[in-house]
C-alpha cells in the first residue's frame, strides 16, 4: 500500500518499574506490545508494503489524552497523514471510556482513519456507518472504571503506609 501511513501506538502507564533495573531503556510491557504489533501488522495483507511509524508514552497515564506521542498522532491524524492506528488494546489508546468512545465514534471516522485495538479484535473498517457495538462500550467502561478502582486503591494504600510511619518521596 503505497503511500498508506500506519501509526502503531504503544502506551504504559507511570505505575510501571522495571525501567532503570539492569540499564534497560524500555519496559518489558513497552518491548511486548512493539512485538505483539510488528507481528500483527506483517501477518495482515491491507499493510502489505505501508509505511508504519511508532509512537510511545512509556510512563504516562491512560486516564486522559494529555500525553505527547498520543497528541502527535491524533495531530497527524486530524491532518490526513495517518490513515490507520493500531494498538495492543482500547485500554493502551486511553482508559476515559467518554473519550475514547469520541475519537472511536465521531473524530476518526471523521478524519477517514481506521482505528485497530489486535487484543479487542476491534477494527473500525468492520463497522463503517455503525458505533462499535455494545461491548465495545462496556470495554471502554470497564477500562475507565478499573483505572479509578486502581487508582483509589494506591492512595488508600500510601495513606496506610503513612500513618504507619513509612516514607514515600
Amino acid at each position: 500500500m503505497s503511500g498508506y501511513v500506519l501509526a502503531k501506538y504503544i502506551r504504559l502507564s507511570a505505575e510501571d518499574f522495571d525501567t532503570g533495573e539492569k540499564d534497560k531503556e524500555e519496559s518489558n510491557s513497552v518491548v511486548n506490545q512493539r512485538e505483539l504489533l510488528n507481528d500483527f501488522i506483517s501477518r495482515t495483507p491491507d499493510f502489505i508494503g505501508c509505511e508504519v511509524l511508532e509512537f510511545c508514552d512509556d510512563g504516562w497515564s491512560g486516564t486522559n489524552f494529555n500525553r505527547p506521542r498520543v497528541q502527535e498522532v491524533l495531530k497527524l491524524a486530524e491532518n490526513g497523514k495517518i490513515h490507520c492506528i493500531v494498538v495492543k488494546d482500547l485500554s493502551r489508546f486511553g482508559r476515559n471510556h467518554i473519550e475514547v468512545g469520541d475519537y472511536l465514534e465521531q473524530k476518526l471516522p471523521e478524519w477517514g482513519v481506521r482505528f485497530i485495538a489486535v487484543n479487542d479484535a476491534f477494527d473500525s473498517e468492520l463497522y463503517r456507518g455503525s458505533t462499535g457495538g455494545i461491548d465495545i462500550a462496556f470495554r471502554n467502561l470497564i477500562y475507565d472504571l478499573y483505572s479509578r478502582d486502581l487508582s483509589e486503591k494506591v492512595r488508600s494504600s500510601r495513606i496506610t503506609q503513612a500513618q504507619k510511619g513509612k516514607f514515600f518521596s
